[in-house]
């Protein structure tokens, strides 16, 4: 039996990939969208669709929900929009797969909290590319011999979010085994505010928002006479698809709320 979907932000360059993937999947039938408009409007009637995308189209969340069978909630849309789509599609008792970042510590408790109070799989991720989250992997296992280190993210200049939730995952990790300390000059100053970076735990992390970037990362190690990089890049958005897929395919038998790719995989 095919697993059901719902998409929140089919318009989006991820969302209209997702889509793209989701119909190409045998196993998965999409049964709507979430939009901020297009209400009561097919997918297909909507531009940069094909015609047999006939899945209809809802401005409210609940009104989806309640109208539309679906057995996971695929939200790829902002910050602001995607904690209540998550909370909502929980409460509903549908399976959240999160691309969506930019949570608080304080939201994440909760919907951990939620999930498991309802039994409910979710998984959210901070990068759905599969080679990300290798990075990740082995950033951590290089930052026990390097605990001098510093992370720099590239994205396109329409993310709303700083850092990416890569390079905060990746600075978690890492901290899970790097020996805390301040690195640096001790007396170092900056003359322009912000130039050396956000301070994680001593760790400096680095943003980048440019046009023409997709999503890229370089964890970059020093050490006596060495330095070790370790960097991914997406090239475009088909690089997340699979790692999408297999949250959607993982997330059926899960009862809990799960944090990173890395940990379905």
């Amino acid at each position: 039996m095919a697993i059901k979907i719902i998409v929140a932000g089919p318009r989006g360059r991820m969302g209209k990939e997702a889509v793209q993937m989701i119909y190409g999947v045998n196993d998965f039938e999409l049964t709507a969208c979430l939009d901020h408009k297009n209400d009561g409007k097919k997918l297909s009637d909507i531009e940069g669709f094909q015609d047999d995308f006939n899945a209809p189209v809802y401005t409210d969340i609940e009104k989806c929900f309640t109208e539309q069978q679906a057995d996971v909630f695929v939200d790829l849309t902002t910050p602001e929009f995607g904690y209540k789509h998550t909370k909502a599609a929980l409460n509903h008792g549908i399976r959240p797969v999160v691309g969506t970042t930019g949570y608080t510590s304080e939201q994440l408790e909760e919907l951990k909290q939620l999930a498991k109070d309802k039994k409910t799989g979710c998984i959210i991720a901070p990068n759905f590319a599969i080679g990300a989250v290798l990075m990740m992997k082995f950033a951590k296992m290089a930052a026990a011999y390097f605990p001098d280190v510093e992370i720099i993210e590239k994205h396109h200049d329409q993310k709303l979010d700083a850092p990416s939730g890569t390079a905060k995952k990746t600075a978690e990790l890492i901290q899970e085994v790097r020996k805390s300390k301040k690195q640096g000059h001790p007396d170092e100053e900056e003359t322009i505010q912000g130039v050396r970076g956000g301070d994680f735990n001593g760790m400096r992390i680095h943003s980048m928002r440019l046009p023409g970037l997709v999503a890229h990362q370089e964890v970059v190690f020093g050490g006596p006479g060495q330095t070790l990089t370790i960097q991914h890049d997406s090239m475009n958005r088909a690089s997340f698809m699979d790692g999408i897929k297999e949250c959607v395919y993982q997330v059926m038998d899960l009862d809990e709320l799960i944090y990173g790719l890395e940990n379905v995989l």
